[in-house]
């Protein structure tokens, strides 16, 4: 079981009652959120399950946060060419998004998920009583994944969440955007071509995550991933016709939970290469998810330094 000093102490026990061949499990404890998510955390698990006698016939058991499922995925594919996966959502981001489709990555020189695997869990047990633990932060963070979701493939939900007639912990939410991703991945479980839509406000966001870190001042996934979404609807009005009302109640609902960061010149000049760096770019082309309504992305649309540098620097204003 990987779990890190989070989980080991708010939800190792509840999951241990209700499963009790896990009392036998060997536990590793990992660094807590992103922290964990590297080759060299991921090489002492390895050396942990070689000391505790693991053989391809042992099960990875991950009782963590989206981070947590990353680096249990990623673990269980290289171990043995790959044992067998049990992930344990316990953030709202993991159960939304994270823990459920097979894709595994380590962060790698201050890049996003450059290096991983294709992994599915044998088991993804959602349990939402297990929310109760996160501070509202992390809700809050996990939000916006339910949302992304949303956006790209259910208008009626994403109506529903960003008018406030549905909480995106609510276990009717989460029921939704894990049979959404559920039945993307089965239609396309290498990310090959529909899936991508899943990537929606992650070209932006995983640059503003990356970029926060070396500002002293980490920002969290889902919060990255909520500004990295306006910034794609903004580019989605200029470029696919996404009516400006959408954009102008999304932005309502985003700045009513955050504070939208203004960004420096010199901000978007550094962040430009780690857009560059992000895995859905080809062969130096940026290609990004945008909305030509909701329920209808389009994928791989190609931005110029330009677009992206004007949008960094423009805030919310169109």
């Amino acid at each position: 079981m990987i779990v890190d000093s989070n989980t080991f102490d708010h939800c190792l026990p509840e999951v241990v009652a209700a499963v009790q061949p896990l009392e036998q499990a060997e536990f590793v404890e990992v660094p807590v959120g992103e922290d964990c998510k590297s080759v060299e955390i991921a090489s002492q698990v390895w050396q942990a399950m070689i000391e505790s006698g693991a053989d391809r016939n042992s099960v990875v058991v991950a009782v963590g946060g989206g981070a947590v499922c990353d680096l249990a995925g990623f673990v269980a594919a290289g171990y043995e060419r790959g044992v067998r996966l049990v992930n344990i959502p316990t953030s709202l981001i993991a159960m939304a998004d994270a823990a459920i489709g097979g894709k595994t990555a380590v962060n790698l020189g201050g890049v996003k998920n450059p290096v991983g695997f294709f992994k599915m869990a044998d088991i993804v047990c959602v349990e939402p009583s297990l929310l109760a633990s996160l501070p509202k932060a992390e809700l809050k963070s996990g939000a916006f994944e339910v949302v992304k979701t949303a956006a790209v493939a259910d208008p009626e939900l994403f109506s529903e969440l960003i008018g406030g007639a549905l909480e995106p912990f609510s276990a009717q939410a989460i029921t939704c955007v894990a049979e959404i991703k559920q039945a993307i991945v089965k239609a396309d479980p290498k990310d090959h071509d529909i899936r991508h839509i899943l990537n929606f406000g992650h070209t932006f966001g995983h640059a503003i995550e990356a970029y926060s870190v070396h500002g002293g001042m980490r920002m969290s996934h889902g919060v990255a991933v909520g500004i990295g979404m306006a910034m794609a609807m903004r580019l989605s009005v200029l470029k696919l016709g996404l009516a400006r009302e959408v954009y102008d109640s999304y932005c309502q609902y985003l700045t009513q939970r955050i504070e939208f960061p203004q960004y420096t010149l010199r901000d978007a000049e550094q962040m430009l290469p780690l857009i560059h760096h992000d895995k859905k770019c080809a062969g130096g082309q940026v290609l990004a998810v945008l909305l030509r309504k909701p329920g209808e992305a389009v994928i791989d649309v190609a931005l110029s330094d330009n677009e992206l540098l004007d949008t960094l620097l423009s805030g919310m204003a169109l």
